[in-house]
């Protein structure tokens, strides 16, 4: 099946987004910034655009993260650091890295900002906390920083989509994860581990999605789970796609191209696992 654009547009600035979770001097943005290690400063980093926001607001505009573990970064983390100044050090690091990972990532800025800058001013924000945010900073002087901001900002309109669409279906955070974990989307053990859940949280999880049908007794995804994780994506890509509605097609369709090779450069490397948290495949489509 062909992906569509607005999938497309996700795999393929995904991976320029995803620097700053997996590039080795983007990782340790947090302790260069005062803060107490990686997720820290990830949970720091994502919401800082929001400003000294606490954990009740991370926890439901993130989606998926167990509310104790973003209780342990938040809001203790502004008494070391202000969200201005973790908004710049991201800035400067991404670019850093796209510098270091993408051949000629400066003609590609030039090529696509503009496009992708007019995608986001045009885009509603209306229940949409974190593109919001980060639209408001989609400005910037450094062509490059300006790149991984736009394409950051891509990356969060469809996540702010995403937990829309997985609260619609009536699944709760624990549940989207186990029914992309159990659909090969995600690693089980990984992502439980890595979104804070305990064993037990994780298991009551299992039996609520065997409950709907989702998951059969011997812990496999039924033909039902595998529609309703299809639909998810589906759903997903029709409201993300509101993000390319101001772009005629042929402009689409040429910003696509030219993101391409820089994606591909990213995914080959080897700064990010296969599979990986936020299920990423090793294709930009």
């Amino acid at each position: 099946m062909t992906p569509s654009r607005s999938r497309t547009l996700w795999l393929r600035t995904e991976p320029l987004h995803a620097v700053i979770y997996f590039e080795e001097h983007c990782r340790g943005l947090g302790r260069a910034v005062g803060l107490k290690g990686f997720w820290m400063g990830y949970f720091a980093g994502r919401t800082a655009p929001m400003g000294r926001v606490g954990p009740g607001v991370a926890a439901a505009a993130l989606g998926v993260f167990a509310p104790a573990m973003v209780e342990r970064a938040l809001p203790s983390a502004w008494e070391y650091v202000s969200p201005d100044r973790v908004v710049e050090e991201r800035a400067r690091h991404t670019a850093r890295a796209l510098r270091h990972l993408v051949p000629d990532v400066e003609r590609l800025a030039a090529v696509v900002n503009g496009p992708l800058a007019a995608a986001v001013a045009e885009a509603p924000p209306l229940a949409r906390p974190l593109f919001a945010a980060n639209r408001a900073l989609a400005d910037r002087a450094d062509p490059v920083e300006q790149l991984w901001q736009l394409a950051t900002c891509v990356r969060e309109f469809r996540g702010d989509a995403h937990v829309a669409v997985l609260a619609d279906h009536g699944l709760d955070a624990r549940e989207a994860l186990a029914l992309a974990a159990v659909t090969g989307r995600v690693d089980a053990g990984g992502i439980r581990q890595a979104r804070g859940w305990t064993e037990e949280e994780w298991a009551a999880a299992v039996d609520r999605l065997r409950g709907r049908g989702l998951i059969d007794g011997s812990g496999r995804v039924t033909d039902r789970g595998l529609t309703e994780r299809e639909q998810v994506e589906d759903d997903t890509d029709r409201l993300s796609g509101h993000l390319l509605r101001p772009l005629p097609r042929t402009t689409t369709d040429a910003l696509l191209t030219a993101l391409l090779p820089a994606a591909r450069s990213v995914l080959d490397s080897g700064i990010l696992p296969f599979p990986n948290p936020i299920g990423l495949p090793h294709t930009a489509g």
